[in-house]
């Protein structure tokens, strides 16, 4: 049964009277049913083409957090062949909430590695919510060493709500992890793309998206902190979010427009929940494109290039 998020309540209504017709018509004449089924459909298929054109920042990060939005797993199954995860820090353990491994895309030896939220409870709370600890970004900088050794580009997919916040995780110490882990996406001799899939949270994010080539889905959120926490911090009100939502400029399209992403990849009509297949293709052939960019240069143009897009961001406001 499909999830419909607050703003979608036109949409389920619609949806809803189609499904209870295709069963009368099922049972019945479905001739007579035909043409007002029709009606509907293309009524609901307008509806939610208009819905979508005009979403709220708020509504963007509640479409971003939707729980049948394809995750990195599904993006690695569909998108890398031959894919191997490998597992630990070589130093405290192993984190779940990152995966990374290596594997084949479009026959190129990759390296992927990203944040898994999980797609029930079981999961969700094996892989913290796609929450990091220091030692799931000691495995990313330890992979990401790892293909710079022996020249493979690196794919970043990127969505966490952010870095884990728990005393284990500080007193292990997250924030030299995160920034290791951003020093290592700067250092690679390699290409490195980065895609933001659900959320971009804070460093949690940036310690993997720190990349030659930076894109976001349609209906993504990249943000130095969530809008909760955000409007706790600026109000100590979180029921506020929606209005830190739009202060901080938080949408694909706001971040093109000041430079911190390089490309929006668009969604299917109602996001990527609704035909996870479309949006996984339409990132493949994004990643595909941005890696061709990088054929043939040198590792000192690779890592000055990437260097360079960092240092120039804010520079024309």
């Amino acid at each position: 049964m499909r999830a419909y998020l607050d703003f979608e309540k036109p949409i389920a209504e619609l949806e809803a009277k189609i499904v209870e017709l295709k069963d009368l018509a099922a049972s019945g004449n479905p001739a007579s049913l035909g043409e007002e089924i029709r009606k509907l459909e293309q009524r609901a298929d307008t509806t939610l083409k208009e819905l979508y054109g005009a979403l709220t920042p708020w509504q963007k990060t509640q479409v971003a957090r939707h729980p049948d939005r394809p995750h990195f797993v599904d993006y690695v199954k569909r998108l890398v062949t031959d894919f191997t995860p490998l597992a630990g820090d070589r130093a405290f353990g192993e984190d779940e909430a990152i995966i990374g491994g290596f594997g084949r895309f479009e026959g190129q030896s990759v390296c992927v590695i990203g944040q898994e939220k999980g797609s029930d409870t079981e999961s969700r709370l094996r892989h913290n919510f796609g929450m990091a600890r220091p030692e799931g970004y000691r495995k990313a900088i330890r992979l990401m060493e790892m293909a710079d050794r022996f020249d493979i580009p690196v794919i970043s997919l990127v969505d966490t709500a952010g870095a884990y916040p728990g005393i284990g995780a500080e007193e292990r110490g997250q924030a030299e992890a995160i920034a290791r882990s951003t020093e290592a996406c700067l250092e690679l001799g390699v290409p490195n793309v980065a895609i933001i899939i659900g959320e971009g949270g804070s460093g949690g994010a940036i310690a993997l998206a720190t990349a030659n080539r930076v894109m976001m889905l349609e209906h993504s959120i990249y943000s130095v902190i969530s809008p909760e926490g955000a409007a706790s911090i600026l109000w100590r009100d979180g029921a506020r979010a929606q209005e830190a939502a739009t202060s901080m400029k938080i949408t694909a399209q706001d971040l093109i427009r000041f430079g911190v992403v390089d490309e929006i990849i668009a969604e299917p009509a109602g996001g990527a929940h609704r035909n996870p297949q479309a949006a996984i293709e339409s990132a493949g052939r994004a990643i595909s494109n941005a890696l061709a960019q990088f054929t043939g240069s040198a590792r000192d143009d690779i890592r000055s290039r990437r260097a360079e897009k960092f240092l120039a961001i804010g520079r024309k406001f």
